[in-house]
């Protein structure tokens, strides 16, 4: 099979399309035929050595697909060959096939194509876990979306919207911020060009934000915190900017706010029932037209590099997402 391979740690550019095994399904996998793979955050960081997860060279990067079943291993009973699912690899899925753990494969719903499905269930269910869970934001609150125009940042708005908050979107330029304003972001802020504490707090009346979304890091954290209301809550989603910001702690004693980790991944695992849960919420919310998935582009396995890059320099409104299938 054709696969998006890993040979040499490093930048997307050195990434290369060749033959690779195909994959055999152990007692417990299932081997799925990708029909289409959605970029994330982690790709970019696996391909670099940067990940917690250490795949032995050479491997294809990609989390996130959704395809066909085409073969399962022995102890496999509850889906099938022929079946349409969502799978969730931790790498692979850059490639015409990929094995992953049935027990973590989700049915697609009837109607949903493969490029939706592969670019929902990642971005969306850490934005849920991260509101509803961990924040347990509530109707009449203020949420800021901090990188508000990624993957992630669409999705937390537009559950915000649903769970009842007045969402702010910051992002780093006009056109970014128009796509924030068409998934239901009620204020913006371009911190680029305006001071993003300052902001918050003419925004929010003087009050600050009650739940501040950060997938960025860098000094937009900082400066996020330092506007935050009474018994706020900021979540810590992750650090594109690629700077982990070293916050002064006096700052959440200060303001009486609780600093709060997401990790959606080993939520998953640890607590799949809870997970089944959300996922049964926001796939209803998809069905209904609640939550609507934005794709920026997809990218064949010779553009997948492109894609990553584009991702890595945070140039992508929304997900982008490969089709290993096409030429």
């Amino acid at each position: 099979m054709k696969a998006l391979l890993c040979k040499t740690f490093g930048p997307p550019e050195d990434l290369v399309v060749g033959e690779h095994p195909d994959p055999v399904p152990g007692d417990n996998e299932a081997v799925v035929r990708v029909h289409a793979a959605g970029v994330n955050f982690p790709d970019t960081l696996i391909i670099q050595n940067k990940y917690q997860f250490k795949p032995e060279l050479p491997f294809s990067p990609g989390g996130e697909c959704a395809g066909v079943i085409e073969a399962v291993g022995a102890r496999v009973k509850h889906v099938k060959p022929g079946d349409k699912v969502i799978a969730f690899t931790g790498w692979g899925a850059f490639a015409e096939k990929v094995a992953a753990d049935a027990r973590a494969l989700i049915p697609m719903p009837d109607g949903l194509d493969f490029v939706t499905a592969a670019s929902f269930v990642m971005t969306y269910a850490t934005s849920y876990h991260a509101l509803k869970d961990r924040a347990a934001l509530q109707a009449g609150e203020t949420l800021v979306v901090l990188g508000a125009s990624g993957g992630v940042g669409l999705a937390a708005i537009e559950i915000g919207k649903a769970l009842g908050a007045r969402v702010i979107a910051a992002a780093s330029s006009p056109e970014k911020l128009e796509v924030c304003r068409q998934h239901g972001a009620d204020e913006t802020i371009n911190y680029s060009s305006e001071d993003l504490k300052t902001r918050i707090k003419e925004l929010t009346g003087g009050k600050g934000a009650d739940v501040v979304y950060d997938p960025v890091g860098g000094d937009y954290s900082e400066a996020a915190l330092r506007s935050m209301a009474w018994r706020g809550r900021f979540l810590v989603i992750g650090f594109a900017n690629g700077e982990i910001p070293k916050i002064p702690l006096n700052l959440a004693l200060l303001k009486g706010c609780a600093i709060v980790g997401v990790f959606w991944g080993d939520y998953a695992k640890r607590e799949p029932m809870n997970n089944l849960t959300d996922l049964r919420t926001l796939l209803g919310w998809l069905n209904d037209g609640t939550l609507k998935p934005h794709v920026a582009g997809t990218y064949s396995l010779q553009q997948a590099p492109s894609a990553i890059r584009l991702l890595m320099d945070r140039k992508v409104s929304g997900k982008v997402v490969i089709t290993p299938q096409d030429a």
